[in-house]
């Protein structure tokens, strides 16, 4: 239910509440909250409960495109193309892979860009010695 909120956000929304309700209030607010979630669950269990009951067999026909609804949200468009145009054999994409160059392949190095000659470096400034002006840029 909470898979997104991470340990951080916990905290500070623990703070927040502590901050907010105080620590006298808190923990009825707590029981409060998990109380209603609770009876939020019910509630639902009982409304898919009835509806099975009262579509009987149609139920699991409604069932049938969302299971395959939520398979697809998880599914990478790799996955999708393989799957369903490809009819599963992902031989031709692997192929595919293989007759595209990469970048090293093409530049000679993993980065992508080509390998430009480095500018000299200049040796540092002695002490107390000024840089010289370029009187183009000023």
């Amino acid at each position: 239910m909470f898979s997104n909120i991470g340990w951080g956000e916990m905290m500070i929304l623990l703070v927040a509440a502590l901050v907010i309700l105080g620590p006298e209030r808190l923990p009825g607010a707590v029981r409060w909250t998990t109380r209603s979630l609770r009876q939020l669950r019910d509630y639902a269990s009982g409304a898919t409960a009835q509806l099975k009951e009262e579509l009987g067999p149609e139920f699991d026909d409604l069932r049938k495109p969302l299971a395959e609804l939520n398979e697809l949200r998880g599914m990478t468009p790799r996955g999708l193309v393989t799957k369903h145009l490809l009819n599963g054999d992902d031989t031709v994409l692997r192929d595919l892979e293989k007759a595209v160059p990469t970048t090293a392949d093409l530049y000679g190095t993993n980065s992508g860009m080509p390998d430009f000659p480095k500018p000299k470096m200049e040796k540092p400034l002695a002490r107390n010695e000024h840089p010289p002006i370029d009187t183009d840029a000023t």
